[in-house]
């Protein structure tokens, strides 16, 4: 059953593949939307496809095990050309001869094992390994979506940040402006000025910092869509979180032990190395085979020389194992020590998703009250922009008020915007930790992006 899931979802991922592909094919110079980035990051992103063939040479150990178990059947030909010195004594005298003849031997063995703990526990293991690789690949998915979505808000954070940062370019040029004006009146100082022009020299280190940041945000987007990426879409105008959406904490804890595939991996590598155990402790056990042999000889032997012959033989081989010189104690205390490591792994593993889930949980629910305070922050902050551009029709403010107003609204934007990304990123990492993000849930959060 666990096959056929990981078959279903594989078929999901190459259909989503066919989504990016045509629309490069279609040359649209569109925003390349979240869905697309997700569905070329599931055919292109190295670490997925380094996952996806893994996954590929793992569910080969089921049939690997599972071959212990199967009829083992081996057949050998032979053909040599023999030249003999036979002495033989024939009355008083001793005569030499060389016979030379042409010996054929052709042979067909087959083998069933009837009782083998040894056979049984590398199927086990075959099993357990086919479902840990297969967990693995399951895991490696979620974090390919947590690496896209993380990418593209990085992304267009990253320009949140260069569209504040010219802002505030832009407030201290109008400042400069207006210190020139007053310090040619005589009302400014040259104090004033040389302020003004240090924090204007600051600001314009700061634009270049943050363009910098933008292209280094777009090339990891890059390289993990594979693809070159132009433009992003924003957030939708209508963004709204949903306050009721998270259960508690108790009970996304008690799915993430049952579904995450990070977890499940470590459980099935520690019933691997159960089997593994049970394996080397069963070379002190016996073992059954049936043997069945057909076999058919010419001129096997110099005293067969010119004979045929045809042997069918059925029967029963029993092995017993005696002594060793103590590898096989050796080689069990080895895959104890083994299995007791892969438990350990299990419960750091189970720390980390955690504390995984804690966090994911704590800032799901801190960002629907922050974003819902920065929505008011920034109707607050439009109505202010507004006020002071009737302000300076009327001549009560001037124009780096309104730069002022403007610049406090795009920091409250961009926080906003902030909030609003670790709002979604927190619910695909508090599920991804659960164990149940899906395709769906990726495409939700693309539905909140223009």
């Amino acid at each position: 059953m666990a096959t056929k899931h990981v078959t279903a979802r594989r078929l999901r991922a190459v259909a989503l593949c066919a989504g990016p592909l045509l629309w490069m094919l279609a040359g649209s110079a569109s925003a390349i939307t979240l869905q697309q980035a997700y569905a070329a990051a599931l055919k292109n992103d190295p670490a997925f496809r380094m996952n996806f063939y893994e996954n590929e040479a793992g569910q080969e150990n089921r049939i690997i095990g599972r071959s212990a178990l199967l009829p083992n059947i081996i057949g050998n030909y032979s053909y040599t050309q023999n030249r003999t010195e036979l002495t033989q004594m024939i009355g008083p005298r001793e005569v030499v001869t060389h016979p030379d003849y042409t010996s054929r031997s052709g042979v067909i063995q087959l083998r069933q094992p009837l009782f083998s703990w040894e056979a049984y526990a590398r199927y086990r293991r075959g099993v357990a390994q086919a479902g840990e690789s297969a967990a693995r690949f399951e895991y490696g998915k979620d974090l390919v979506a947590l690496r896209v979505v993380g990418a593209y808000v990085d992304a267009l954070y990253a320009s949140d940040q260069l569209n504040l940062a010219r802002a505030q370019r832009e407030t201290f040029l109008e400042q400069m402006k207006v210190n020139d004006r007053l310090f040619e009146k005589g009302e400014g100082t040259r104090t004033d000025m040389l302020e003004t022009q240090a924090r204007l020299d600051v600001a314009e280190a700061q634009v270049i910092e943050a363009q910098d940041n933008v292209v280094a945000a777009r090339n990891t987007l890059e390289g993990v869509v594979g693809m070159p990426v132009d433009k992003l879409e924003p957030l939708s105008a209508d963004f709204k979180v949903d306050a009721g959406a998270t259960a508690s904490f108790d009970e996304w804890s008690r799915i993430a032990l049952q579904n995450n595939p990070d977890l499940q991996a470590a459980r099935l590598a520690i019933e691997a190395a159960q089997q593994e155990v049970n394996q080397a402790r069963s070379a002190h056990t016996p073992r059954l085979d049936l043997v069945a042999t057909y076999s058919k000889n010419d001129s096997e032997s110099l005293t067969t020389r010119g004979q045929e012959a045809l042997n069918r033989a059925v029967g029963l081989q029993l092995n017993v194992p005696i002594y060793s010189g103590g590898q096989v104690s050796a080689v069990a205390r080895q895959a104890v020590a083994a299995r007791e490591r892969a438990k350990a792994d299990l419960d750091r593993r189970i720390s980390l998703v955690m504390v995984e889930l804690r966090k994911a949980h704590s800032i799901v629910l801190s960002s629907v009250a922050r974003v819902n305070a920065l929505v008011k922050a920034v109707d607050s902050g439009s109505l202010l922009r507004t006020a002071t551009q009737q302000s300076i029709k009327g001549g009560v403010r001037i124009n780096l008020d309104l730069l002022n107003a403007e610049q406090q609204l795009a920091a409250t934007q961009r926080d906003l915007a902030q909030a609003r990304y670790g709002y979604l990123l927190g619910l695909l990492r508090l599920r991804a930790a659960a164990g149940t993000l899906t395709d769906e849930d990726v495409y939700k959060v693309a539905k909140y992006f223009e």
